[in-house]
């Protein structure tokens, strides 16, 4: 066994320890933002949902996304989430997992579904419609949608 000692200052060891911390914090925030990018998280996904209690509320919930909505919801309905989900809805569930919601923890509760018309979607296309769904003052899911025929859905980030 070999044991190496060696005298080093304290004020050289406390500024290697700072350049060590600093270093840790570089590669933290590197590998935070690569993983953004690889997971296609866009900047707007960290949009806190909680705190949502009124319509200017929701309205600056979608800025942050980048939509632009009518002052005014075209509807608000009371929904009850169902208790167990069918295989009709692996596909609404998975677009809300995406997104960071589960819906599956709200299962039988009430909840609220406010839908705005966007004035800014990116093909110009008119009548493409929003919905939040909120439970306490708290967005626990959404969609992006076109109610035409030849519609679409998508989550709540803009198509890229």
């Amino acid at each position: 066994m070999l044991i190496v000692t060696a005298k080093v200052p304290r004020r050289k060891l406390a500024l290697c320890a700072l350049a060590a911390a600093a270093l840790c914090c570089c590669a933290l925030l590197v590998n935070v933002g690569f993983l953004r990018t690889s997971l296609g998280v866009e900047a707007a996904a960290v949009v806190s949902p909680k705190g949502i209690k009124t319509n200017e509320d929701r309205i600056a919930y979608l800025g942050e996304y980048g939509w632009q909505v009518k002052e005014e919801p075209l509807a608000t309905q009371e929904l009850i989430v169902p208790k167990e989900f069918d295989e009709s809805y692996t596909d609404y569930l998975a677009l809300q997992s995406q997104q960071g919601f589960d819906l599956e923890k709200h299962a039988g509760k009430r909840l609220k579904r406010y839908t705005y018309e966007i004035t800014n979607y990116p093909t110009g296309e008119s009548g493409v419609q929003v919905n939040l769904l909120i439970y306490k003052n708290t967005v626990v899911g959404g969609e992006v949608l076109s109610a035409r025929l030849d519609g679409f859905l998508h989550g709540l980030t803009p198509p890229a």
